[in-house]
């Protein structure tokens, strides 16, 4: 274990261990990037560097030792979506008198606290930050530094200016990490007293070699189709769902071979019937409208001559042929669409006719 293990984005990972070699890491760092840059992972590992109760060198900078009893608790957080799911389960367990003052905290270590967004809002809420207000100022337990790390930049307006109020007189011995796909959602004054560092996009090429290591079971032409998918964000590729990709890219197809080429609609009738209510059906129709989505981006690629930027190069033919029928005002009317059919979900609106209805209205502007 080591920062060796984090993939990419090298650079950046350089100048934060320099920095803690320097001994003068910031007491607030913004990791930003897309979903499944590694922000969390990096957040972590420097979080196990600060804390390393066996502190090691590599290629001369800062590193952890991984097996110390710090480390070790630090890393039973890594799967994040796992803690997170117990602590909603851990919740939805108390009197409901109990629950509305409840707040969720994923926390492993005692001075390592983690902060995820509180559903329903998935937003951090004030008494999340209050439980920051009230530990940061002492003195850590059992490691040399307090370590917060706020998974998500959407705050609720109360929430962000507690904060503020805590990175203005930050105390010496603590260290609060934001990560954000977006840190334009952060108040500008709270960017302002925090270090960004952006995590790129890692190349193609990388996304495909960790593909190999990570699974090696699939097919080279798969691992080329997940990489330009995942956009170089590697957490994404490693947990992507091929096969469930691939059968919502069928479905995705046929919609739109009916909308652009037209023929019995027979086919696309058992297609969209199969988009049910339901929990099981809400997550089915989201990979299809994603896969939609991701489709129409290839069609305006085609269109506008640069086949090299598409992702699904696999069905590149079936795409060109379909690029041939579409124009970009029909790809906008499309996309348009798409997003009707995403806010009809959220008013619980039958996913099957919401879908029949995508298909039916583009053949009217062919």
């Amino acid at each position: 274990m080591g920062f060796s293990d984090f993939h990419g984005n090298a650079e950046t990972v350089r100048r934060l261990r320099e920095m803690l070699a320097r001994e003068r890491f910031p007491h607030a760092v913004i990791l930003s990037g897309a979903r499944g840059a590694g922000k969390y992972t990096l957040a972590l590992m420097l979080a196990q560097a600060l804390n390393c109760l066996a502190p090691i060198k590599t290629d001369g900078l800062p590193d952890f030792c991984g097996q110390c009893a710090n480390c070790r608790r630090i890393a039973q957080a890594a799967d994040l979506d796992a803690g997170f799911a117990e602590a909603v389960e851990a919740r939805e367990g108390l009197r409901d008198a109990d629950k509305k003052d409840t707040r969720l905290f994923v926390q492993t270590h005692p001075d390592v606290l983690i902060i995820p967004p509180d559903p329903p809002q998935m937003m951090i809420k004030v008494d999340q930050v209050r439980r920051v207000i009230e530990t940061i100022y002492y003195r850590p337990a059992e490691a040399r530094e307090r370590v917060y790390i706020f998974t998500d930049s959407a705050f609720m307006k109360e929430a962000a200016n507690s904060l503020l109020k805590v990175l203005e007189e930050p105390p010496e011995f603590a260290t609060i990490f934001l990560l954000s796909e977006n840190p334009g959602e952060l108040l500008p004054t709270i960017r302002s007293r925090a270090a960004v560092f952006p995590l790129a996009a890692v190349p193609v090429e990388e996304v495909e070699r960790f593909l190999a290591k990570q699974h090696p079971e699939w097919k080279p032409q798969d691992r080329a189709l997940v990489a330009r998918l995942s956009e170089g964000a590697l957490g994404r590729a490693g947990g992507f769902e091929i096969e469930a990709y691939v059968a919502a890219r069928a479905d995705a197809l046929a919609i739109l071979n009916t909308a652009l080429i037209g023929g019995d609609h027979t086919q696309l009738f058992k297609i969209t019937e199969s988009y049910r209510a339901g929990a099981e059906g809400r997550e089915k129709t989201e990979q299809l409208l994603g896969t939609l989505y991701s489709l129409l981006r290839d069609l305006m690629f085609l269109g506008s001559g640069t086949p090299e930027l598409i992702h699904n190069t696999d069905i590149q033919a079936a795409l060109t042929k379909l690029a041939e029928a579409a124009d970009f005002d029909w790809i906008a009317a499309a996309s348009d669409r798409l997003g009707e059919v995403e806010r009809g979900m959220r008013r619980n609106l039958l996913r099957s006719l919401s879908l029949d209805g995508f298909s039916l209205a583009l053949e009217k502007v062919t």
